[in-house]
């Protein structure tokens, strides 16, 4: 028997080609589950349009045929997590499809929170919060009462080393990465009654396309190269290394397992010993 075998998982933000969501999205396929992947599917506009998303729904459905290679069911849905109508589509999907929600991966989100605080703007800011945190809300609100009816069920949210310790350049993302900590130790503690239970991942440096993003960032504000900038990166970790995707789907799988049936409202991070800043 296989740990999740069984199991109806809703994986967010699984679009991108090199991520956490797509990564997790597999595994939980290969320990047994049935999955739902979603990702925006759509390119941002105006002054986002410089930051990447899951724009391709291509894409999404090219990790619906590596599940279906492994021998699993799944679901691609064009979601943006921002709009609840969107996010109540999708949680019908899946209950039309595989007739329940045990696992809700809430894995979508941006970086569009970072830089420099005065220059940020208000698209920026409220963009950071309602992707992070809000579409979190939402998907909870939605599958929370089919988890309750079942008589139990796991919810992962990834929160970042950057919800756990502050750095500068980060204040967007900063403030809804806390604020995914809070939220999920606000639902373990609400709803452990019920038999859910609810944990957040807190990744430090990982090998992704956001990831990548991110040493271009981290180079273009020191004036260094991003080689420099990921050496850089990688000599703050215990480890020496970045993070892969893989072994963030590890932890999450582990998470929504039975062996974890006992870790509720933790805020884990993975980060290969990596501090968390102030």
């Amino acid at each position: 028997m296989k740990p999740l075998q069984g199991k109806v998982a809703i994986v967010t933000g699984a679009g991108r080609p090199l991520g956490i969501g797509r990564s997790t999205a597999l595994r939980f396929a290969e320990h047994g589950a049935h999955v739902v992947v979603t990702d925006l599917c759509r390119r941002y506009e105006g002054e986002l349009a410089r930051y990447r998303v899951g724009d391709d729904f291509a894409q999404l459905q090219q990790v619906v045929a590596e599940i279906e290679a492994r021998g699993g069911r799944a679901v691609a849905c064009r979601v943006d997590v921002t709009c609840r109508d969107e996010v109540a589509r999708c949680v019908d999907t899946t209950i039309g499809h595989f007739g329940a929600v045990d696992i809700l991966f809430n894995n979508a989100g941006t970086a569009v929170g970072t830089g420099r605080f005065l220059d940020m703007t208000a698209a920026q800011w409220e963009l950071s919060l309602n992707v992070n945190v809000t579409g979190m809300f939402h998907f909870c609100q939605l599958v929370l009462p089919h988890m309750i009816e079942r008589g139990g069920g796991v919810v992962i949210n990834t929160a970042s080393l950057a919800g756990l310790g502050a750095g500068e350049l980060m204040c967007g993302y900063n403030t809804s990465k806390f604020a995914v900590v809070g939220f999920t130790k606000s639902i373990a503690a609400e709803f452990g009654r019920f038999g859910i239970r609810c944990n957040a991942i807190c990744p430090g440096m990982v090998d992704t396309d956001m990831g990548a993003d991110e040493y271009k960032f981290i180079a273009k504000m020191e004036g260094i190269t991003v080689e420099q900038a990921r050496r850089r990166a990688a000599d703050k970790i215990a480890l020496g290394r970045q993070c892969s995707p893989d072994e963030i789907a590890d932890v999450v799988a582990y998470l929504c397992s039975d062996a974890a049936s006992y870790l509720t409202g933790v805020a884990l991070p993975i980060a290969g010993g990596m501090p968390s800043g102030l």
